[in-house]
């Protein structure tokens, strides 16, 4: 086995210059064994095709792979995690028939009809917070705008109580990141107990609102166990509002940093929701898919990873592939939308999408029409990537903006 120092490290170097070793790994082969930050060693995808390819294969799981993951970690750092096992049974976890059966019950309550309902109280909420940034001085605009925008619209979508909103985001903060173990498994554990209360109260007193939804979900007499609606509200929280947060500051720093391009999208608004498909090519709010292993040795490119090992695709590599994208690193947010891997691939394709892309074009399209002036606040150079190698997006941006 190679020694894991000769291995390409997902430190922080990494986090802070994700692209760039991407880039380097690509020209290398698609598969690449690298180390994670808490020292375990897995299989890197980083090509656009193998990474549809290998998101679609049968012969890399799903099923349980959170605990083959917290194995490796513990191994690796001599500590358990101890996730809160009543927040490991959700969709990302399981394979069919048992992920086709959780997809289909979650499917029955987050439907399109509720999506779109969700529009007005969504410009509404946009509209209370941008009357709240103060014009001519600086603002971050993840902690103004971009953060409280989707916390506060699946919080209200899922029936969370807005007191407990910011409790919320903050267990949810440090379950993505590369924080301590006794932190990660601490912070899981209290969401749990969280949500079990809060679903037993919804059991006995159902809302007009999803985890209610999800209680009472049933297809030919089939429900959600308890764990099963834990797991499930947990996956719909965090997916719901991170990859939101990242969608909408890195689109605008993509446009800070690209000026013809946000002049074209302000002569022509209609290109709005093309622009949304290129933020989400162009810094991929989830770095990795959720992780696999494989079931029996798999060829990727030149390499062969054998039976039982652990694999990441990186949907942010992917999508930076010039083999797929021309001129990859250039944003265009006139450029053909299809095909990019922001949202994933195959099965565990992102059940909240739709969401995303509304919220995504309705908080940078009403903060265009707002703000004639925006610029950065500070030197692009010093802003830095939040430390996490599942989430892409800006720790702050510093803007200020002028009417």
């Amino acid at each position: 086995m190679q020694d894991l120092k000769q291995l390409p490290q997902l430190d922080d170097a990494y986090l802070q210059n994700t692209h760039a070793l991407a880039a380097r790994l690509r020209v290398e082969g698609p598969a690449r064994q690298v180390v994670m930050p808490d020292g375990v060693r897995v299989w890197l995808v980083t090509t656009h095709a193998e990474a549809r390819a290998l998101l679609t294969d049968p012969r890399l799981s799903s099923d349980a792979v959170y605990d083959r993951l917290e194995y490796a970690r513990a191994f690796a750092e001599g500590k358990k995690i101890e996730f809160s096992r009543s927040l490991a049974g959700h969709m990302l976890n399981v394979d069919p028939p048992d992920h086709t059966r959780l997809r289909k019950l979650v499917n029955k309550a987050f439907t399109s009809r509720t999506i779109a309902k969700l529009a007005p109280r969504i410009e509404e909420i946009t509209a209370e917070l941008l009357d709240a940034i103060p014009e001519g001085e600086p603002v971050d605009l993840i902690t103004a705008f971009a953060l409280p925008l989707p916390i506060k619209v699946i919080c209200e979508l899922m029936g969370i109580p807005a007191a407990d909103q910011q409790q919320f985001a903050t267990w949810s903060g440090q379950m993505v990141s590369t924080a301590a173990p006794e932190e990660i498994g601490a912070a899981s554990g209290q969401m749990a107990g969280y949500l079990m209360g809060l679903a037993e109260q919804k059991r006995a007193q159902p809302a007009d609102d999803l985890l209610s939804a999800l209680v009472h979900a049933s297809e030919d007499g089939d429900q959600l166990s308890v764990n099963e609606l834990i797991a499930m509200t947990f996956v719909l929280l965090i997916g719901g509002y991170e990859t939101t947060v990242n969608l909408i500051s890195s689109g605008v720093f993509s446009l800070l940093q690209a000026p013809d391009q946000l002049a074209v999208l302000r002569e022509n608004e209609k290109l709005l929701p093309n622009a949304i498909e290129e933020f989400l090519r162009f810094e991929t709010p989830n770095n990795m898919a959720s992780p696999r292993y494989t079931k029996e040795p798999v060829v990727v490119g030149d390499v062969e990873i054998p039976e039982g090992e652990l694999v990441f695709v990186s949907l942010l590599a992917g999508n930076r592939d010039a083999a797929r994208f021309p001129d990859p690193d250039r944003l265009d947010i006139t450029r053909p939308t299809g095909a990019h891997l922001g949202f994933g691939h195959g099965i565990h394709y992102c059940v909240g999408a739709p969401l995303g892309r509304l919220e995504g074009e309705i908080a940078i399209g009403r903060l265009l029409e707002r703000f004639s002036h925006i610029e950065l606040a500070t030197d692009p150079a010093s802003l830095r990537w939040r430390s996490s190698t599942q989430m892409h997006g800006l720790e702050s941006l510093p803007l200020v903006l002028r009417r």
